[in-house]
């Protein structure tokens, strides 16, 4: 049966379920009685939808509240156990892998280190170590977990590069920094993970999981419009409003900031990345006369250069090599984030990433100065540059977010697509003319 809109009854049913279910997850516990405003839904509605999730184990009871001379009512919220998602943040130096629940409460998590087994970047991510990786994390975390597989609302993962899909390979990764070149990343993973066929991936850039995951419970939370940006070895960044559905990643760390400059990592010249990404922040350190720790990872690299620009102890004196090189990060940064407010005139920029967090509150203030600069006047007024609030972590929880998404976006059903309706007869007409 059709309504006059074009959607189904059972589309209106499905839309009514997941009204339902995001504002118990977000705002629960809340009563049949507050569900109405928040949801748009008569309370006739609102009782067939509670029930309808009652009774397929998703909502449960949690405790009373009074009410204005009535009797009590009745508390609903997600239930914590009603299924599990994983997470998978394919990183720089490590493939790190989580499991969690509804209340994304983690249950179990495994990291395997990205090592270095050549003198070329790409071999460390050689794409059968990467599959290795994730097929033996996913089948640890379940493991320690105790759960079913098919309690499993899908796996989520995050990753450098472009995604693009094809109806024979699924999710395929296009990372030119990595060397990825057309990876049917999701066939492989299909093909090597020990899952029920019906347990499905959710691949996208990892820019855009963090994005998800600080709109929905960070920094982003509010904001009707957003640009977070993800801040390691490289740089990248989404674009999201408060429709999810529409974040994109955009290879923001690709942006031209000076032609024919230092070569990126991508083979071009002149990029963001190739100046503001830690790696090459760390090695304009090392070109100017720093003193990189020896054999030491970015991370820590990164440490010693903060260290010696802001020495903590008392009467040190700052380096004066560190300091200009991160005036000068900051001033690139500054002008990669006018170009954001220029091009999107978002409401607020996030700073992810382990870097972007390591570099703080004091390296950010520099950036917030050269982005003013540099911005219109108008967007630059109207859009705030703060750091992110979920921690180095968050891309694991974004990916995880990916398969929560579309099980609320299914009005929390786990079944077959709906079969393709009959072609019209105007379709069929008009494609046997042309075809004359």
């Amino acid at each position: 049966m059709r309504v006059h809109s074009g959607r189904t009854v059972r589309d209106l049913r499905r839309e009514n379920r997941t009204a339902v279910l995001q504002r118990l997850y977000f705002d629960g516990p809340l009563s049949r009685f507050s569900l109405g405003p928040v949801t748009g839904l008569s309370s006739g509605s609102v009782s067939n939808v509670v029930a309808e999730l009652v009774a397929d184990g998703l909502v449960e009871e949690a405790g009373s509240v009074d009410s204005a001379g009535g009797r009590p009512r009745t508390l609903l919220r997600i239930r914590q156990g009603s299924a599990y998602m994983i997470g998978v943040d394919v990183g720089e130096t490590r493939v790190r892998v989580e499991l969690f629940d509804m209340a994304l409460t983690e249950l179990a998590r495994v990291e395997k280190p990205l090592a270095a087994n050549g003198p070329r970047r790409e071999d460390r991510y050689d794409v059968a170590v990467v599959v290795a990786h994730v097929r033996d994390s996913v089948e640890e975390v379940v493991r320690r977990a105790g759960i079913e597989p098919a309690q499993l609302l899908g796996v989520g993962v995050g990753v450098p590069g472009i995604v693009a899909r094809t109806p024979e390979d699924g999710a395929v990764v296009h990372g030119q920094t990595i060397g990825w070149d057309a990876v049917p990343l999701e066939r492989l993973l299909r093909e090597s993970v020990p899952l029920p066929q019906e347990v499905p991936y959710f691949i996208d850039n990892g820019a855009k999981t963090l994005g998800q995951a600080e709109m929905w419970f960070g920094a982003g939370r509010g904001a009707s419009s957003a640009v977070v940006v993800l801040f390691g070895s490289g740089v990248g960044a989404c674009v999201v409003g408060d429709d999810l559905r529409s974040a994109r990643a955009v290879e923001w760390g690709h942006l031209k900031v000076q032609v024919r400059g230092r070569r990126c990592r991508c083979g071009a010249q002149g990029c963001l990345e190739a100046y503001a990404g830690a790696e090459a922040l760390l090695e304009r350190w090392r070109e100017a006369g720093g003193c990189p720790p020896v054999d030491a990872d970015e991370e820590t690299a990164l440490t010693a250069l903060l260290a010696a620009a802001h020495p903590s102890a008392p009467g040190a004196e700052a380096d004066t090599t560190a300091l200009a090189v991160l005036d000068e990060t900051a001033e690139y940064l500054g002008a990669g984030f006018a170009g954001l407010i220029n091009l999107f005139q978002p409401e607020r920029i996030l700073v992810g990433g382990w870097a972007g967090l390591q570099l703080g509150t004091r390296f950010l203030d520099s950036v917030r100065d050269y982005a003013t600069l540099c911005a219109l006047s108008y967007p630059a007024s109207h859009a705030s540059i703060e750091l992110g609030t979920l921690g180095p972590d968050a891309v694991t929880v974004g990916a995880a977010i990916l398969p929560l998404a579309d099980f609320f976006a299914q009005g929390g059903r786990r079944e077959p697509a709906e079969p393709e309706e009959t072609t019209p007869a105007w379709k069929t007409s008009l494609r046997e003319r042309a075809a004359q």
